[in-house]
């Protein structure tokens, strides 16, 4: 097989150097990479430590908890119990207080390598841990826990209605892909993943691998085709192993990684319907591990991405040729054994090779890359710069943080109890002394706000109907926290201080909080879902700390936690979603400031409560972007909907209802609510036509 020259050309580095600058634009910079690992990171730590019901740990996986943002990629999610733990040899026992932890123990003694039994030693005593037991089988007088049984009872458990998929729960939602993967965690490396710390000579650096193998593994619920027990047997996991060690990539080698995704997506998976489910982003993934690994490119960077591709590209063609692809930690662990075999794995060395004749030409195929290589074709001269802070700008890096905050917010499922929030305000007040990135700040602040507006509310509910002089504290202390809450926060989190004055009954204070608000949303730079004025934005913000822009410059959806009562024209909403296990509702921040304006001007003057109603009309009606985004236009016709139903306009407030209907999306769940409103006003008409009609 010839291979590629060993003397990368000028030209070849040029080209590397504008595939670069275009893979920078399509992945992101490393800045943005690290935005979206910190932001999930921090996430992470602040939920997993309010972990109270069932004990369930969660961890993000996949290429998201990576710092891919690619369009159609799977959202993977890794749930454990965290009183459930593996152990590898009788020994380990002794590291557990067996009073409050169920241990499994892992016997490989008769698996293929990479896959192992898993022997029950703990009775369950409380419900949550009846997943293991009910999902136990008997064999040899011994109780293992069977993967497919324990995979059928779990798999619905994250999301409702889910199909499984390998190990996980699958479901579409809003048309993204959820795997939700029910595992075991071990604190333990396995035996049989030792050669792996051997090889580490030079990549990655031996704190990681530290890290890595103080850390452990998972194991998830499938077992390997062709073992002698599959339905029984458990696939060990390194997904955390691999998070670090793709963390502790250089941009470039993230990039090439990034690449060999894309090349998968855009081009093999293209070449027939026969192979495009042959190889999958894993495999890509485990070529360039062993490529870095095996030092094969001295230097990684942006002159040399192209060689480091082919380089990874070559090693995939040589496995598929001996059909052999060993995984990283287990090189036993042949992870094309039961995939690329046969007659399939030599139409797709076939089709390889035919790739391979055509050089690096051959990405030329690809829809996403192809551009940045004919420019260099046709204009070998053009001038390339990869420096990412021309490559990106500040502008871009605010929009990037405001949408994974968006996330990260549209995600969490508070307790809503005070026991909960105290915690949750607990825990901030610990990771603040922890080292964290600028990112996780301004993160960790977002959590802040949430846990303070929560707080207030949650407390005014506690106090509604006690004697005046707690009444009073409560409401001093619910003030204090909304108040500090705004300065920690977005320009929308005042709306809950408006929110708040309006449960209490004191409307001009109200108002003049919902002016404050709307002379700050009004501000060209104030950013929402989409990218405002981007020269208006840099004027106003720029050279400002992150945490200044966040809180005078940022505007997001109104996130209302469904467990917490906040205002009672919302409550139907809200238990309605939560029925359908949704616990957030979230309402466009222009729709939830009218709203707000409509129900404070009812009690003072008529007149500008129906102006408010005609703006919000205006607003839901055309629903203009980023105002109300299309995910948002059902609960935005929804609340319409209400407005016109206390005017005792019936009609207008029924074509509100179905518009809501029409436009509703499954992931909030109020079509319960929303049929409720329309049946009392049908029921309303039907008696007013009764009243109507002569007297005998």
């Amino acid at each position: 097989m010839e291979s590629f020259p060993t003397e990368i050309h000028q030209g070849l580095q040029h080209m590397s150097e504008s595939v670069f600058v275009g893979l920078c634009e399509i992945v992101g910079t490393s800045q943005q990479v690290a935005l979206r690992r910190d932001t999930v990171d921090i996430k992470e730590m602040v939920e997993n430590r309010l972990i109270t019901n069932d004990n369930l740990i969660r961890m993000m996986s996949g290429s998201r908890r990576e710092g891919f943002r690619l369009k159609g990629s799977d959202i993977d999610t890794m749930y454990w119990f965290n009183d459930h733990r593996v152990i590898m040899d009788m020994s380990q026992s002794e590291y557990y207080n067996t009073a409050n932890t169920i241990l499994i123990f892992a016997d490989s003694s008769e698996s293929p390598p990479g896959f192992t039994l898993l022997q029950k030693l703990t009775p369950s005593t409380r419900l949550i841990g009846m997943i293991a037991q009910f999902a136990c089988v008997r064999m040899n007088d011994i109780l293992f826990i069977s993967s497919s049984i324990y995979r059928q009872l779990s798999c619905s458990l994250a999301i409702p209605n889910s199909t499984v998929h390998g190990p996980c729960g699958s479901n579409e939602v809003i048309g993204k892909e959820y795997d939700n993967a029910h595992c075991f965690v071990c604190d333990f490396w396995p035996q049989s993943a030792s050669s792996w710390i051997d090889r580490c000579h030079s990549w990655p650096d031996p704190e990681v691998v530290d890290d890595i193998v103080r850390n452990g593994c998972h194991f998830v619920a499938i077992g390997h085709p062709l073992g002698p027990h599959k339905n029984e047997e458990w696939r060990i996991s390194f997904s955390q192993a691999e998070y670090k060690l793709v963390s502790s990539m250089n941009h470039c080698q993230f990039l090439t990684y990034g690449l060999l995704k894309i090349f998968l997506k855009e081009v093999l998976n293209q070449l027939s319907e026969e192979t495009n489910q042959l190889l999958c982003s894993y495999h890509m993934k485990t070529t360039l591990f062993w490529a870095i690994q095996q030092n094969t490119l001295p230097h990684w960077c942006s002159r040399n991405l192209l060689a480091g591709f082919w380089i990874c590209f070559k090693l995939l063609l040589k496995w598929v040729y001996k059909g052999i692809c060993p995984n990283f930690f287990i090189p036993q662990n042949n992870m094309f054994l039961t995939k690329v075999h046969g007659s399939a794995q030599n139409r797709l060395f076939l089709q390889l090779h035919k790739l391979y004749k055509k050089g690096l030409a051959c990405l030329l195929q690809s829809s996403s890359i192809r551009s940045y290589i004919i420019d260099v074709l046709y204009n070998p001269r053009l001038s390339i710069c990869t420096d990412e802070s021309i490559i990106r700008s500040e502008f871009d890096y605010n929009a990037e943080l405001l949408s994974e905050s968006f996330i990260l917010l549209s995600k969490f499922e508070s307790q809503g109890d005070m026991c909960d929030l105290t915690k949750g305000i607990h825990t901030i007040e610990q990771l603040v002394h922890t080292p964290l990135s600028k990112y996780q700040v301004v993160t960790l602040r977002v959590y802040t706000a949430l846990f303070l507006h929560s707080t207030a509310f949650v407390l005014q509910n506690m106090y509604t109907n006690t004697v005046n002089k707690q009444m009073y504290i409560a409401d001093k202390l619910s003030c204090h926290m909304l108040k500090l809450a705004a300065k920690f926060g977005r320009v929308s989190e005042m709306l809950f201080i408006a929110m708040y004055y309006y449960k209490t009954l004191r409307y001009r204070e109200a108002f003049y909080v919902l002016e404050m608000t709307k002379v700050k949303l009004a501000r060209s730079h104030t950013m929402f879902y989409l990218p405002v004025d981007s020269e208006s934005y840099s004027e106003a913000v720029g050279g400002q700390s992150w945490f200044k822009r966040m809180r005078q410059d940022f505007a997001l959806d109104i996130m209302l936690c469904n467990k917490i009562f906040f205002i009672s024209e919302l409550l139907p909403e809200q238990k309605s979603a939560l029925r359908s296990r949704n616990h957030i509702l979230q309402i466009p921040v222009f729709v939830m400031l009218h709203f707000l304006e409509f129900l404070c001007y009812r009690h003072i003057d008529t007149t500008l409560s129906l102006a408010a109603l005609d703006e919000l009309q205006v607003l839901v009606h055309h629903g203009r972007r980023p105002l109300v985004h299309k995910m948002q236009r059902e609960i935005s016709w929804e609340i319409l909907g209400i407005c016109q139903q206390m005017t005792g306009n019936l009609e207008a407030a029924l074509y509100s209802y179905q518009q809501s209907q029409i436009t509703q999306h499954p992931f909030f769940n109020i079509q319960t609510a929303r049929q409720r409103r329309i049946q009392d006003i049908v029921q309303s008409t039907q008696h007013q036509y009764t009243e109507d009609l002569p007297l005998d």
